[in-house]
């Protein structure tokens, strides 16, 4: 049996695909070395399991169902640029959540739960922050470039989208690049309170 790269997230639809494009064409003209995220590969990270035996991937898919069945639909919204580690050091572009950072810890939370007792996943140090990545800083020298310009995209608004399912993802390494696919689909059904 085989292994599969996993990760759970959501999908943030073509509006803000779009305007997040915009924003990379937009900070590329600074000309700094940056690893930018196709169009394709953007969704908002919830869980990242890393390698997963093919035989867990059903047992995966269930559990994300029945945790998605618990939260009801939400509205995401993206917006402001801010990166990892820190702004002053930047070496992961993101577009910050806004509206939905809630639901969205809240199902990291119970997923977080379910996937250790599953014994696919490891805690991570740094806490979840929603965040929906832009590109990769390849040097020092392009770190400056963007850190200067970051406080300038404090605004910047990259609309908003509503959100119905939870998505299991596979990512294979292509010469280009990962290339994600969808493998579970996991609708949040649960009531508005």
């Amino acid at each position: 049996m085989g292994r599969t790269r996993t990760f759970i997230g959501i999908d943030t639809g073509d509006a803000i695909r779009a305007s997040a494009v915009a924003l990379q064409k937009e900070l590329a003209k600074l000309g700094a070395e940056v690893k930018w995220v196709t169009p394709e590969s953007m969704h908002v990270t919830l869980l990242f399991l890393g390698e997963v035996d093919d035989r867990e991937l059903h047992t995966v898919c269930k559990v994300v169902k029945a945790v998605a069945a618990g939260e009801s639909p939400f509205s995401l919204r993206v917006s402001g640029v801010g990166a990892f580690p820190t702004a002053r050091r930047p070496k992961v572009l993101w577009g910050g959540v806004t509206d939905g950072a809630e639901p969205l810890q809240r199902l990291y939370t119970a997923l977080e739960e379910e996937m250790l007792e599953l014994g696919c996943y490891r805690t991570e140090e740094r806490g979840y922050t929603p965040h929906l990545t832009l590109g990769r800083v390849n040097t020092a020298e392009a770190g400056f470039a963007i850190a200067a310009e970051l406080p300038k995209r404090m605004t910047w608004q990259g609309g908003r989208v509503a959100i119905e399912e939870v998505l299991v993802y596979s990512s294979e390494m292509d010469r280009d690049g990962p290339v994600y696919t969808v493998i579970g689909r996991a609708p949040l059904t649960g009531k508005p309170t």
